[in-house]
């Protein structure tokens, strides 16, 4: 057995998987309403998730640029617009709207209004790497990645419209990463899984 190729496509396997899973548990905690009792854990909370957005454009970009450079690079791009713009929905819906609150400043209505646009951008973007990484891997796989390309386009879409709030937002990322394990085994790119037959 090729030792390299295990290790590769475990990390593979850990960059798809690892991201959401994370998300979905930091999610367990958010807050329901942004109130003066929830705004500083409101704000902290946004902060941890900070630098694990941006994660989850990197699984569907390797998943992509290993079977297809076009697609790679289609989902590269998605990927950060995903990261730039989700990131700004993270930073001024969370950590500015809850830093806002905690001091009693106001403006929170202005600084919504603009992560919701904003986040909109980055959450389209998501689902379009989603896709391609999808698509690249039904090129190769065949039809045993349709259940699991579903399953993780309805996280991803349920991510768009409910974030990372309990209940919804959490199963959107269980969604995204019961979808991306499916597509990933179907494949045969999970370490001591076989590609279905395409007879």
């Amino acid at each position: 057995m090729d030792t390299t190729v295990t290790r590769w496509d475990r990390r593979t396997t850990i960059a798809v998987l690892a991201p959401p899973i994370l998300i979905g548990l930091v999610g367990l905690t958010h807050p329901a309403h942004l109130t003066q009792d929830a705004s500083a854990r409101w704000r902290d909370l946004h902060i941890v998730l900070l630098p694990l957005f941006p994660l989850l454009a990197v699984g569907p970009w390797l998943v992509a640029r290993s079977i297809e450079p076009v697609y790679g690079r289609i989902t590269l791009v998605l990927g950060y617009v995903f990261a730039c713009f989700y990131s700004a929905l993270d930073i001024l819906a969370g950590i500015a709207a809850g830093a806002l609150k905690y001091d009693r400043q106001g403006g929170l209505g202005t600084v919504f209004g603009y992560a919701s646009d904003l986040g909109q951008i980055g959450s389209i973007a998501f689902i379009g790497a989603t896709a391609a990484a999808a698509g690249c891997l039904l090129r190769v796989a065949g039809p045993w990645v349709l259940p699991g390309a579903a399953v993780a386009l309805l996280g991803a879409y349920g991510f768009m419209e409910n974030h990372v709030y309990p209940p919804w937002g959490v199963l959107s990322m269980l969604a995204i990463a019961v979808g991306w394990a499916w597509m990933l085994r179907a494949s045969g790119r999970v370490p001591g899984a076989r590609a279905p037959s395409r007879s």
